[in-house]
This record gives C-alpha cells, sequence and structure tokens, in this order.
C-alpha cells in the first residue's frame, strides 16, 4: 500500500515522502496513529501543491534577508550610538544586542532579531565598529555601528 507520512517515522520514511508499506503495517499503525495517509491521487495532488507553496515562502524569506542585507551594508544606515566615557576611554554603559536592535529599529525602521546579532561580548570601547549579523541560514551581514563620546 503506498502512503504519505504525515510525521517521521524512524526506519520507515520521512515528513512529505511517498513510499510503499505492508497494507497491514499502514492500516493497523501508521494511518491509524495518524502518522501517515494513503497515497490518493488527490492527496498526492495537495501534498504536490504544499511543498510548491512552502519553497515558494522559503524563497521569499530568502529574499527578504537578502534585501535586508542590502539595507545594512548601505553606508547611510550607520547606526549611532552616544555614551558617556570615563577617564580610561571605555563607556560607562556597555552596548547589547538587544541595544543595537532596538536603535536599528528606531533609527532606520530595521527589523532584526536580537539572537542573530553575532556580538562575542557587549560592546564598551568607542570608534568604528561592524558586528556580524546571521539574518539566513544562507545569508550573513555586517552592521555598522559608530559609538560617540556625549
Amino acid at each position: 500500500m503506498k502512503v504519505i507520512f504525515l510525521q517521521d517515522v524512524k526506519g520507515k520514511g520521512k515528513k512529505g515522502e511517498i513510499k510503499e508499506v505492508p497494507t497491514g503495517y499502514a492500516q493497523n499503525f501508521l494511518i491509524k496513529k495518524n502518522l501517515a495517509k494513503e497515497a490518493t491521487s488527490q492527496a498526492i495532488g495537495e501534498l504536490a501543491g504544499k511543498q510548491k507553496s512552502e519553497a515558494k515562502h522559503a524563497a521569499e524569506i530568502l529574499a527578504e534577508a537578502k534585501r535586508l542585507k542590502e539595507e545594512l551594508e548601505n553606508e547611510a544606515h550607520r547606526v549611532i550610538f552616544t555614551e558617556k566615557v570615563g577617564p580610561d576611554g571605555r563607556t560607562f554603559g556597555s552596548i547589547t544586542a538587544k541595544k543595537i536592535a532596538e536603535e536599528l529599529q528606531k533609527q532606520f525602521g530595521l527589523k532584526v532579531d536580537k539572537r542573530h546579532i553575532d556580538l562575542d561580548h557587549p560592546i564598551r570601547s568607542i570608534g568604528l565598529i561592524e558586528v556580524p549579523v546571521k539574518l539566513h541560514k544562507e545569508v550573513q551581514g555586517q552592521i555598522k555601528l559608530q559609538v560617540k563620546e556625549s
């Protein structure tokens, strides 16, 4: 019996796969536990349509990430922070990924998740700094910061 797997089944198939399995196994286990459904022509058509829409959605997300990378790398989109500086040249407060994400939103209207900003440690120095950001699994970008003394 041909079935379409609705979930991953260890040793049998992955979600979205169409496979031939023994009829008893399909009816008594896979279909009963809602792990698979019978591969009728209608079900196969639905699966193809669903896969096509998921691929289109993934392509849209990738295109949005590439557009955001272009925006971030534009020289006009340099995030400016004004901090109080001590006598040793270090800022009193530190600039965290959360602060960077908030400033990007406030200054330029660009929405970047703070978890995607790859900051090893909070920034405590003044000057020009480039911070890497992972916008998508295939797209890496740079956020340009300028920390000034107030």
